[in-house]
C-alpha cells in the first residue's frame, strides 16, 4: 500500500482527460470542469457519479490534471482518495472507469461498487500535498 505522502486526492489517465476535454468542448454552455462524487446505488451500496461544473461549488476539492479541472465532492473525497479515473474503449463499450483503491468489491453487473473510508490522516496529507 501507498504511504501518505504517496497518495494524489485523484488522477487522470491520458485517456480520461482527453474524453473529458472532448466533452467539454462540445457541452454547448459554459463548463469550468467535471465533478466527482459517489452515491448509495445499486446492490453494492455505491456508484461513481460524474457531472459537468458550470461554476466552482464553495467546498469542493479542487484538482487540476492534464489540463482538466476536476472537482470533488466533500463528502466523497473518503472514498474517492488516490483514485485514478480512466476511459476506456473496446468493440462493445466505452466509458469512465475508476481504479479506486478503496474499493472493497463489486456488484456482477458492475454497476455498482462497495467502498471504504480512507484514513484521514492521509486525506489530510494528500490535500496539503494538493496545493
Amino acid at each position: 500500500m501507498a504511504t501518505p505522502t504517496e497518495f494524489k486526492l485523484i488522477t487522470l489517465t491520458d485517456a480520461a482527460a482527453a474524453r473529458v476535454s472532448g466533452i467539454m468542448n462540445q457541452a454547448g454552455k459554459p463548463v469550468a470542469g467535471v465533478r466527482v462524487g459517489v452515491k448509495n446505488a445499486g446492490c453494492a451500496g455505491m456508484a461513481y457519479t460524474l457531472d459537468y461544473v458550470g461554476e466552482p461549488i464553495a467546498g469542493d476539492d479542487h484538482v487540476r490534471d492534464k489540463g482538466v479541472d476536476v472537482y470533488i465532492d466533500p463528502k466523497a473525497m473518503l472514498f474517492l482518495l488516490g483514485t485514478v479515473m480512466d476511459y476506456t474503449q473496446d468493440k462493445l463499450s466505452e466509458g469512465f472507469t475508476f481504479n479506486n483503491p478503496n474499493q472493497t468489491g463489486a456488484c456482477g453487473c458492475g454497476e455498482s461498487v462497495q467502498l471504504e473510508p480512507a484514513d484521514l490522516k492521509v486525506l489530510a496529507e494528500a490535500r496539503a500535498n494538493s496545493g
